[in-house]
């Protein structure tokens, strides 16, 4: 690459916080995550216009993973690019681009299973029909290893670094090294206060692999996560601060995954906390946030640790059966 590709974040408004996307001012346009069905028309397509850009013209959709606040606006971008740009996401999240009830059973099967809300299947289905603008068939299916023109001698490599979703992919704009990881990068969390993801080894090895390997010259963040004493990074972090991103990452999942797999040591008890039945793991990492407030990452995480590292009982009848 001879000249410096420039990129724009881009911020749409939604609930207790900005959705964020990233523009990537190529020969062939690209954004990084597409925020809800509103972001593009209310955030995008504005802040696209102060620079000098027009929507219409972007021909790439670059997905990071398929939660509800990163892909929700594919198809409304889609459809303002005249159908044109291409969408790419990994094949582990596209059924999260194609189904709305893939979010749906995402929750039944993970954090539904401890926040005892009897309403909430509906309110999931209620939010995947607000904030998602359509199902749709994802043009590039990646896996990580591929290689996207932007056009010109532009181009993006993809990262498999699974662990906040088992899609979750990194862009590289190769020859400049900027990083665009969405959530993939945790820290200690954003405005829930606890670092939220699936596959905890997935996790800790993505994170190992994006400081070694990857080591970015700047990370875009999906959104300001933040520190240990609680002040947020931006969402984007220069070559110091990725790294230092990166570590508190690590260091931080290894005080989760020791406090989770001592909770898990004992019999896991249904007590009257609402940090039930993991409030040992709470009360070690002295952990206070409000467990039920979407999208409840104190027990996504919890429950990959526990998927991870069963119970002794289920260890029991593992090694029995």
């Amino acid at each position: 690459m001879t000249t410096p590709v420039a990129v724009h974040p881009l911020v749409s408004p939604w609930g207790r916080f900005g959705l964020y996307s990233f523009f990537i001012d190529a020969p062939e346009p690209a954004i990084v995550d597409t925020g809800i069905a509103s972001s593009p028309a209310e955030g995008m397509a504005p802040a696209l216009e102060a620079i000098g850009r027009r929507i219409e013209d972007v021909r790439w959709i670059l997905l990071t993973h398929g939660h509800i606040d990163h892909i929700g606006g594919a198809h409304a971008l889609w459809e303002l690019t005249g159908r044109r740009a291409k969408v790419v996401i990994h094949e582990a999240d596209a059924p999260m681009l194609r189904s709305r009830r893939a979010h749906v059973d995402e929750y039944l099967s993970g954090r539904g299973q401890y926040l005892q809300d009897p309403d909430g299947e509906t309110k999931q289905v209620a939010a995947a029909n607000a904030v998602i603008s359509g199902e749709m068939e994802p043009s590039i299916l990646v896996r990580g290893g591929e290689t996207i023109s932007l056009g010109d001698d532009v181009t993006v490599s993809v990262h498999s670094i699974p662990g906040h979703t088992s899609g979750s992919v990194a862009y590289v704009i190769d020859g400049q090294n900027d990083v665009f990881v969405g959530d993939a990068v945790q820290v200690h969390g954003a405005a829930n206060g606890f670092p939220g993801y699936v596959d905890p080894e997935g996790y800790r090895s993505s994170l190992e692999y994006l400081r070694d390997k990857v080591r970015p010259r700047r990370l875009y963040l999906g959104h300001p996560y933040r520190r240990g004493d609680g002040t947020p990074y931006g969402v984007e972090l220069d070559e110091d601060q990725a790294r230092e991103a990166l570590t508190e990452s690590l260091d931080t999942e290894a005080r989760v995954s020791a406090a989770t797999c001592r909770c898990l040591a004992a019999r896991l008890e249904d007590t009257e906390s609402p940090y039930s039945p993991f409030a040992p793991a709470a009360r070690e990492l002295h952990y206070d946030g409000d467990p039920a407030l979407e999208p409840s990452p104190f027990f996504t995480t919890m429950n990959g640790y526990r998927t991870q590292f069963p119970t002794p009982l289920q260890r029991s009848i593992h090694h029995h059966g």
